[in-house]
């Protein structure tokens, strides 16, 4: 019997490179967000015990592709002689920064933690998840998070409602290449030891928006969360130098979307850029005006994950 599932992008609100491993791992700071918009994974148990994926992913060979690797990982860990069929429909863009691997992964561990019956624990499934990948155990955890470490230490994070514009310019980017530049900024300042006085606050498991010029403030309208220079995405000038395409489709957004309630920034290592809407008619507005050689999509936020009873 097929069962189908969904595999939710996620965007980065902020991402801060604040120091590097001596294994060469980035240090990171970042607010993770679930949004309403992903790729479906078809899952069949199978008898025989072995892993297949049924469909041609394009750019994507079966035996490199996480949502394999993370049910032979599952398998191989818990000893299960059961296998499985999957079936995947690419809807996130490779390339893009919005964890379309990660987040196939997740599902597919997700999925058969159930099906197969083992009833692992969330926590199990994070630690077996971070050696597939940084952003693995986010969705896993299957709460907005803000994220510390290499990605993997997270905190519920309790967002405000919105709608996002999501752009794709005509480019994927390699997130090493990114990672990799000289002139990437690796020493941030922790947002922990900033005055929030004057800027977004993170506490209490809450994150809350600042007043914009109108006064109002909190998590009502007219609230302006995340607001630049204190927040922002560190790896967004290397990619919008290495990749103009980037730095032209930030641009138009912030622009048109003037009137965001997140500004105009690069979600990950790219390609995909984002802003922040309080209602979805804003959100399509600035969407349907778009140049027309960029794509794209409209979602809203999620409060958690699809499958997030799949795991205790």
């Amino acid at each position: 019997m097929n069962a189908t599932f969904a595999a939710p992008a996620k965007l980065n609100l902020f991402l801060h490179v604040i120091g590097r491993r001596a294994d060469g791992y980035h240090l990171l700071e970042s607010v993770f967000q679930l949004v309403d918009f992903g790729d479906v994974i078809t899952v069949a148990v199978r008898p025989d015990g072995q892993i297949l994926r049924l469909n041609q992913v394009v750019g994507v060979p079966a035996e490199s592709d996480l949502a394999v690797r993370a049910a032979r990982l599952l398998q191989q860990t818990c000893g299960i002689t059961a296998g499985a069929d999957l079936t995947l429909e690419k809807r996130i863009p490779l390339g893009a920064g919005l964890g379309g691997g990660s987040s196939d992964a997740a599902t597919v561990m997700l999925a058969l933690n159930r099906l197969w019956n083992l009833d692992l624990p969330r926590s199990r499934l994070m630690e077996l998840g971070l050696a597939l990948g940084a952003d693995v155990p986010f969705f896993l955890f299957g709460r907005n998070a803000f994220a510390s470490g290499v990605g993997e230490r997270l905190a519920v994070a309790a967002l405000p409602a919105l709608w996002f514009v999501v752009l794709k310019p005509q480019v994927s980017i390699p997130t090493h290449e990114i990672f990799g530049q000289p002139d990437l900024t690796r020493n941030a300042k922790s947002v922990k030891m900033l005055d929030f006085s004057a800027a977004a606050r993170f506490g209490a498991e809450k994150l809350v928006g600042c007043s914009d010029a109108s006064g109002a403030g909190g998590d009502g309208a007219g609230a302006i969360f995340f607001p630049e220079p204190v927040f922002r995405n560190d790896l967004q000038p290397v990619a919008a130098r290495m990749y103009p395409e980037v730095g032209k489709t930030l641009a138009w957004l912030a622009h048109a979307g003037q009137d965001a309630l997140i500004g105009a920034r690069m979600t990950g290592s790219g390609s995909c850029v984002f802003a922040g809407f309080g209602n979805r008619n804003a959100a399509e507005s600035v969407f349907a005006q778009r140049p027309p050689d960029i794509g794209g999509f409209v979602a809203s936020g999620l409060e958690c994950h699809p499958l997030i009873d799949f795991a205790h």
